[in-house]
């Protein structure tokens, strides 16, 4: 018993050692994916693939890929070929292939259309005429507009422009480095009674001048006022320094020969900028400079003692009591202004005509010489 299990174990070793020995060769003959023999192998349903010999390949190493390789050209999903060859559901005449196609392709050109012109802005029917036949001139019968200020010389009435441009950039170096220092020290640290005395006083010496422009308009009723005004401020306003007429109804206006000029018609001709003195026109300065005097007792007065000097004084107090007046009003000009020259003489202007017109009160902001 013990002998035959032992031979039963011989024989099964030597049964295993056997199987061992053959199994490489029986798996690599029967594997069940062998890629080298799919990879030589054409597709079965490629039609044009010629069939190759039965006979066993010799096992080859892997080449690179070739572009005409027909490994990649008998492929199921031949991309080239599906590309170049015609549908064949599609009847139409058969079209050359995609490549060829591509290369005989003209040039796509685009055609240039002509822009056509920009059309002309419309014409705001709401717009309102200029005073007169001046197309440049503001409206003056509406409110004061700061959008109509820094226009250039539309009517022509600068030819002097250039001239007046370098006065003008004299007098702003006189303002900026003198007057306007000065007369914001005089602001800032006069009390205001004492500058409104002043003025005042100034004011009131000036009625005698406007008295007799309002005469020479024939102003009667403007000249009523003058002499009331000019008999209590100079009586219960203390020689002018209080102003107890305003209080009483009586409001204070000015006239000078200029305006009495232009009540008569006679136009303002072209723009002048006189030095330190600022905007101006032929009449009015004819007017100030010329005319006013004769209308002036004070002046008499002092061309006749031999006090001209005292003259000069009062003339200058007088300009630089006006100019700390408008000094901020002239600060916010220069600053919203795209061309400061062009602002002021425009609203110089409109200043004129409101005052011309007799109408000094809200129309345009009393900033300028006169």
């Amino acid at each position: 018993m013990l002998f035959s299990r032992s031979l039963q174990n011989a024989a099964l070793a030597l049964v295993a050692v056997s199987a061992v020995s053959f199994a490489p060769d029986l798996l690599a003959a029967n594997k069940l994916y062998d890629m080298n023999q799919m990879m030589d192998q054409g597709n079965p349903l490629d039609v044009r693939q010629v069939p190759q010999s039965a006979q066993p390949q010799p096992a080859r190493a892997p080449q690179p890929a070739q572009p005409g390789d027909s490994r990649f050209g008998s492929q199921l999903y031949d991309m080239d070929r599906m590309l170049n060859e015609q549908n064949p559901f599609d009847r139409s005449p058969a079209q050359p292939p995609l490549s060829a196609q591509r290369q005989s392709a003209a040039p796509i050109e685009i055609a240039q259309t002509p822009s056509a012109p920009p059309s002309p802005a419309p014409i705001s029917s709401t717009a309102k005429p200029a005073v007169g036949s001046d197309p440049g001139f503001p409206n003056l019968d509406d409110e004061y507009d700061p959008g109509q200020l820094g226009g250039g010389d539309v009517d022509g009435r600068d030819p002097l422009e250039p001239l007046n441009r370098a006065i003008f950039g004299f007098n702003e170096f006189v303002y900026e480095y003198l007057l306007t220092p000065s007369a914001r020290t005089y602001n800032k640290y006069v009390p205001e009674l004492a500058r409104e005395s002043l003025s005042n006083t100034i004011n009131n010496l000036k009625g005698p001048v406007t008295l007799a422009n309002d005469i020479l308009q024939l102003e009667a009723k403007r000249a009523g006022i003058t002499i009331a005004r000019f008999v209590i401020n100079s009586t219960l306003g203390f020689f002018g320094m209080m102003d107890p007429a305003t209080e009483l109804g009586l409001a204070r206006h000015s006239e000078d020969f200029g305006q009495t000029l232009g009540s008569y018609g006679v136009g303002e001709g072209f723009y002048l900028v006189l030095p330190l003195l600022g905007p101006s026109n032929p009449r009015d300065a004819i007017g100030k400079l010329l005319v006013d005097g004769y209308f002036d007792p004070l002046g008499y007065y002092l061309d006749n003692t031999d006090n001209e000097n005292w003259g000069y004084v009062r003339s200058g107090v007088s300009g630089f009591d006006e100019y700390a007046g408008i000094v901020d009003d002239l600060d916010n000009l220069r600053q919203t202004s795209v061309d400061f020259y062009g602002a002021l003489r425009s609203l110089y202007r409109q200043r004129r005509e409101a005052e011309i017109k007799n109408r000094e009160q809200g129309a345009v902001p009393a900033i300028g010489g006169r």
